[in-house]
């Protein structure tokens, strides 16, 4: 029998036969049987299936709790999946030009070609053009988001409609990018890429709960059986997400469990604390619960965004005066944090520089650890702000994916932050030995959703089957966790910071959202990102088989 086959889907309870078991804390090995009933683990161990159960025989495979990605964002992600999406591509500006081509060609009812997932490093400078647009779609404005979401490369068609010139002054949260005579040249980055809003179409309602459709649909193929959306709002020309939770909750499309982090609307103050408070309260019902609240605090290192201690270098390695930005008073933001605290909000920061990080737990100071408040990215950390994270119950959300010596890193991350900093990124296995609750997300679809992928690099500080420029090296291989960790991050450890107490082990009582794998990554550590998902299970039942 193949590995993960149903030999009688339509008997109940179920039995997990011939499986290797993490238990979303421990490898331990073969077990003998998995039992499920009513939604739950019922028994473990040898022998332990009731007569007439149906079988899943995994075949030697690991099984293992569902996987919760604890940052993502599965409607944008579905909606670029369903729209120009060139995140599946190779890094090159040719094959994206090639492909944005072909999509509008085979679209010629859109009015306007969207969608995303490009690479900076594809670009010189990390920076395409208008022109280059105009070239392979020279009748209708395109608008395409990168892959880390805190950038968009426009048409010039674009930046018209938008009434977008060499005039037009740079928000105070973002920056268009100019040539040398001050025009606009097609990048925008930031809040700036707010200046399209309203003459950049929107999805409506139908298309939004597509959109989260084929998200939920892809995250489960992946083994992910439940997630935080890390922005359920109005932001970067997207519709509020909230009543697509709610709408899909209700009907019973909504197969993952979900927290959504409602969106901190970084130009309003204290007075919508109120407004989230009235959100929660319309959104949450089923499997969904809008409880916590996202803050960005700073952009990303690669456009000068994120907020450091130190300023950023130039290309010859001399100091700016560029520091990056903190989109939040950081006196602001302690007062802001507070609030939601008191009303009982788990608030989700994005922290990616080391100034950013530590105003996020700045902040945290003498708020509830029973809220699970969490810092994702993490890019850099000041080495005296490792401890706090233990010290004051906040969480480490780890997007593992991206410490790996990419393209990206070579070129546009490093040289800028100096040989200091550069050797102090993506500090995970600091942040473990020091005690930190770790938990794991993909921030799909800046990266792929694959939790096998990030583990793999939380573990070998590579990427798995893709060599960068500067060959298969280890990034900071010191800052590698443990196999056992790495795994936990993205089961029990997200499940906790998800409040979901009952979910991410494998223990009688547990909720069982369960994954089968082709194979027992623990036996070939250096094959994790070689292993597939054969099915995965939500309350005990197959969402996706292959």
């Amino acid at each position: 029998m193949a590995a993960g086959s149903v030999q009688d889907v339509r008997v109940s309870p179920t039995v997990f036969r011939n499986a290797t078991v993490f238990d979303g804390f421990t490898h331990r090995g073969a077990v003998g049987d998995v039992v499920v009933e009513g939604g739950r683990i019922t028994a473990v161990g040898p022998d332990a299936a009731p007569a007439g159960a149906r079988v899943v025989d995994v075949a030697g495979g690991l099984l293992l709790p569902g996987f919760v990605d604890a940052h993502v964002h599965p409607i944008q992600g579905g909606l670029e999946r369903l729209g120009c999406d060139l995140s599946e591509l190779a890094v090159d500006s040719a094959a994206y030009l090639s492909h944005v081509r072909a999509f509008a060609h085979d679209h010629p009812d859109q009015p306007w070609i969207q969608g995303g997932g490009w690479a900076m490093a594809a670009f010189p400078g990390g920076l395409p053009t208008a022109s280059a647009l105009d070239e392979v779609v020279p009748d209708r404005p395109v608008a395409l988001v990168n892959r880390d979401h805190h950038g968009m490369w426009v048409s010039s068609r674009a930046l018209e409609l938008a009434g977008i010139t060499r005039d037009t002054p740079d928000p105070h949260d973002g920056r268009i990018e100019r040539d040398a005579d001050g025009e606009p040249t097609g990048c925008l980055h930031e809040g700036a890429m707010d200046l399209l809003a309203g003459v950049v179409p929107v999805a409506d309602d139908d298309a939004m709960h597509a959109g989260l459709m084929e998200g939920q649909r892809f995250l489960h193929s992946l083994g992910v059986t439940g997630w935080q959306d890390a922005i359920v709002g109005t932001y970067s020309n997207m519709r509020d997400g909230g009543p697509t939770y709610a709408r899909a909750a209700a009907s019973g499309d909504l197969t993952g469990t979900v927290v959504g982090a409602l969106w901190w609307e970084r130009d309003r103050g204290a007075e919508q604390v109120d407004d989230l408070v009235a959100k929660r309260a319309d959104y949450s019902r089923g499997r969904f619960a809008a409880t916590a609240v996202k803050v960005m605090q700073d952009g990303v290192a690669e456009n000068g965004t994120a907020a450091l201690v130190d300023p950023y270098l130039d290309r010859c390695g001399h100091a700016t005066h560029n520091t990056g930005i903190s989109f939040v008073d950081p006196v602001e933001l302690r007062g802001h944090v507070r609030a939601l605290d008191a009303h009982g909000f788990q608030v989700h920061v994005h922290g990616l520089g080391d100034r950013g990080v530590r105003e996020a737990l700045d902040a945290f100071e003498g708020t509830d650890p029973a809220r699970r408040h969490h810092i994702a990215h993490l890019q850099l950390v000041h080495p005296d702000d490792v401890r706090r994270f233990a010290d004051l119950g906040v969480a480490a959300n780890l997007q593992a994916l991206w410490a790996c010596l990419d393209a990206q890193m070579t070129e546009l991350t490093i040289p800028f932050l100096g040989e200091e900093r550069a050797a102090r990124q993506y500090p995970f296995g600091d942040l473990h030995r020091a005690g930190a609750r770790l938990v794991a997300g993909s921030d799909w679809p800046v990266s792929t959703p694959d939790p096998l992928a990030a583990i793999h690099t939380a573990v070998h500080r590579t990427a798995y089957d893709e060599p960068a420029p500067a060959g298969t090296d280890p990034f900071l291989p010191e800052q590698a966790l443990p196999i056992e960790a790495a795994f936990a991050a993205y089961t029990s450890g997200s499940a906790w910071v998800n409040h979901r107490d009952d979910a991410g082990r494998i223990a009688v009582g547990a909720v069982a959202d369960l994954v089968v794998l082709d194979r027992d990554p623990f036996a070939a550590p250096d094959e994790i990102g070689a292993a597939r998902v054969v099915s995965t299970w939500v309350d005990g039942e197959p969402v996706f088989e292959a």
